[in-house]
């Protein structure tokens, strides 16, 4: 459930205010970016590689950014504080106003910056994936961005919950797995720990980004390499990674269970929460010497 109040450009109001028009196109068509952050004890987890995909996508999609990423990071803040959210599930999305035949008189912004916080949301012990084929093309130009334009995820989603699945596996148009509706794909096998690499046109992930780039686990080497369904099939673990789900662990395949063990996810979970309290501990320590 979305808390009491929102961030409306420069403004925190009620989230059941009347704020926008229907001439922006940005709602009509789905143009615009978005990122969902980790809070955790009033800090943005990540935030500096939230900024550099939306930076990325933003700039993909012609959206203007009107707010830097201290002025953003500011107001974002702002509204956690609002909503009491010091350990929560933000989203934050950056609206075109203009383009096409059915934009509306103009608001003065070419772009509309929306925020909202919610409680994080408790995934369970672990997930059961459907598979959905031809669900990414990897060789388009706009692979791999997290675009407004999001429906077909939910409908996936939501076609895989009527059937009894948490989450989907999309397949790309060489049949290689690329991601889930709303998160990337693992697997270990011994002391190896693949995901699919960009090509296969999986969006870069915030929590992908640091167990590849950040985590270090003796004993686990963490790459990048093409994976079949026949690879999660095989593999000793299979787990997908969010913001907001961390490391989950995949228990079955459409309806065939998978992986035998869970010692390369609990040893990276482990990795991985110690870099968030190592971020946050610092963010805290930057904004204290700055008070």
């Amino acid at each position: 459930m979305v808390h009491r109040f929102i961030l409306h450009n420069d403004r925190i109001q009620e989230a059941s205010a009347e704020t926008l028009a229907a001439g922006q196109v940005g709602l009509l068509a789905g143009w615009g970016v978005f990122s969902t952050l980790r809070v955790s004890e009033g800090v943005l987890f990540a935030f500096e590689r939230h900024w550099a995909r939306i930076q990325r996508d933003a700039a993909l999609f012609h959206v203007q950014l009107l707010e830097g990423p201290d002025v953003l990071r500011g107001r974002l803040l702002e509204l956690v504080e609002a909503n009491h959210a010091h350990n929560s599930t933000l989203r934050v999305a950056i609206v075109r106003n203009g383009g096409g035949m059915w934009a509306g008189l103009s608001t003065g912004r070419s772009s509309d910056l929306i925020a909202l916080t919610a409680d994080t949301k408790d995934w369970g012990h672990g997930v059961k994936l459907a598979v959905q084929p031809q669900a990414r093309h990897a060789a388009c130009e706009f692979a791999g961005t997290k675009i407004l334009s999001w429906a077909v995820n939910l409908t996936w989603l939501e076609n895989a919950q009527q059937r009894g699945f948490d989450e989907v596996i999309l397949l790309n148009e060489r049949g290689e797995v690329s991601e889930c509706t709303s998160a990337n794909i693992f697997i270990a096998n011994g002391s190896q720990v693949w995901t699919p690499p960009l090509s296969s046109g999986c969006l870069p992930g915030v929590t992908r980004e640091v167990l590849l780039d950040e985590i270090r686990v003796p004993g686990l080497a963490v790459g990048e390499k093409p994976l079949l369904p026949s690879d999660l099939e095989a593999a000793d673990e299979v787990f997908i990674t969010s913001t907001t789900r961390d490391l989950l662990p995949v228990l079955e395949i459409e309806g065939a269970k998978v992986g035998r063990t869970l010692a390369a996810q609990t040893a990276l979970a482990a990795a991985f929460h110690a870099r968030l309290r190592q971020y946050v501990a610092e963010r805290r320590s930057t904004n204290a010497a700055r008070v």
